[in-house]
């Protein structure tokens, strides 16, 4: 990303607070993964979205109309010792000239120089609860200030909800977001293809799995999210995990799996047969879930609301749920009742972005919330018919079938950004047979 989008959007933030205010981000903590072992460290998005600075132990600081500085950084210091175990540091300097903060500090220095900062401030933007720690840091220095009211000081008198601003802001991609979002799905649409055509009866899980990541990392890319790599009943279980179970002939895999390249977050779902061709339940069960994923998708366009997806989704699902004789009755009333629910038992999409399940308000005033071109959301219904499922004939158990795509809201409609990955299946039996 362009240093001048961070600059763009820390521009938009700062006319949002007004004179007054005063926001602190913290970026993510590093985590620990077990001993003296460390997660690889990933931004907070928040921060990581204002800033472009991806090492930990950071804090940005916007201060609308401050004169010395509006944009100021506090980063840890360079170490050349520590920089020879863990990596380079920007440090202060570096911050300054290579990420446009107006000023930048030690971190270490944060509780002597930061309260100073909020002084005057009648407001404080921060995002409670992410981090109890510095929650109790920041609580601290507005309560310092306060205790010294008489010599004159004027501290905070209000703290304001910073995700509230930011995570509307984050919701409406930029042209440059686009391109990421489009260089995130085309990544993963070709892993996709990858593990498509590497599946066959007697293989693992993992072993797919590993085909994807393979895809995935040779594109500087890493996962959005632990793949699903659910073969046979696993195809069953939303969140299946383990993928570890044995490729058995006959079945179907259900894959859903995306990357994160350049911090933007891409989220397909595919469902194919093992062998290579579908059963005829598993097609019949497969073409209503398509058909419901395409009027899912027609749904998807400005000025519809939130929930319109879903509702057609819904409606294909049941009336195919119907003619596959899986339920029984009229299709209105199946639908106020929600007796689709024991087949499709999610909901259609969610907002796509930095994170794979992005940020926010799916209502605005109790009413589902308004598309709008530049929101980016998934598309993804499913039927899913576990063994032993009360009243199903056995010939439909373990089929389990999502099919998701990622999309953009455009002036006219949607971009479908994985529409290259195949998905009608005449078309997927082509690709696992080339």
């Amino acid at each position: 990303m362009r240093l001048d989008e961070y600059q763009r959007r820390r521009k938009q933030l700062l006319k949002m607070i007004g004179k007054g205010g005063i926001a602190i981000l913290p970026t993510a903590l590093e985590k620990q993964r077990n001993n003296d072992v460390h997660y690889h460290f990933r931004p907070d998005s928040d921060f990581q979205y204002l800033t472009g600075f991806n090492e930990p132990e950071s804090v940005a600081v916007l201060i609308p109309g401050r004169a010395q500085a509006e944009f100021i950084m506090f980063v840890r210091e360079r170490d050349p010792l520590r920089e020879t175990w863990d990596g380079r540091r920007a440090g202060p300097e570096g911050a300054v000239r290579d990420f446009s903060a107006d000023d930048a500090f030690p971190i270490n220095d944060i509780d002597e120089i930061l309260p100073g900062l909020m002084e005057n401030c009648s407001r404080v933007y921060y995002t409670m609860g992410l981090n109890a720690d510095f929650d109790q840091r920041v609580i601290g220095w507005v309560n310092g200030l306060k205790a010294q009211a008489r010599a004159g000081v004027r501290p905070p008198q209000e703290f304001v909800a910073l995700d509230h601003l930011l995570h509307d802001m984050r919701l409406y991609k930029s042209k440059g977001e686009a391109t990421l979002m489009r260089q995130s799905a085309a990544i993963a649409v070709r892993a996709h293809e990858r593990a498509l055509r590497y599946v066959q009866p007697g293989r693992m899980e993992y072993q797919v799995m590993a085909e994807l990541l393979h895809e995935f990392h040779s594109h500087n890319a890493d996962i959005s999210y632990h793949p699903i790599v659910g073969g046979g009943a696993n195809s069953c279980i939303l969140h299946y995990h383990e993928n570890n179970a044995e490729l058995m002939d006959g079945d179907l895999l259900l894959i859903d799996a995306g990357c994160e390249s350049g911090f933007y977050a891409s989220d397909i779902t595919r469902t194919f047969p093992v062998n290579g061709r579908y059963s005829p339940e598993q097609r019949a069960v497969y073409e209503v879930v398509l058909q419901a994923q395409y009027a899912a998708i027609a749904a998807a366009r400005p000025g519809n609301h939130w929930n319109d997806p879903h509702d057609a989704a819904v409606r294909e699902i049941t009336q195919g749920l119907i003619k596959l004789g899986l339920l029984k009755g009229k299709l209105s009333a199946l639908i106020k009742d929600g007796a689709y629910r024991q087949f499709f038992m999610h909901r259609t999409g969610h907002w796509l972005g930095m994170d794979v399940h992005d940020v926010g308000d799916y209502k605005v005033g109790n009413e589902w919330r308004v598309l709008e071109p530049g929101m980016a959301l998934t598309v993804e219904p499913g039927i899913y018919i576990p063994a032993g499922s009360k009243g199903v004939p056995k010939r439909w158990w373990n089929i389990g079938i999502r099919i998701e795509d990622d999309v953009l809201i455009t002036r006219t409609g949607c971009e479908v950004l994985t529409g290259a990955l195949v998905k009608e299946p005449d078309d997927i039996e082509r690709l696992m047979a080339s």
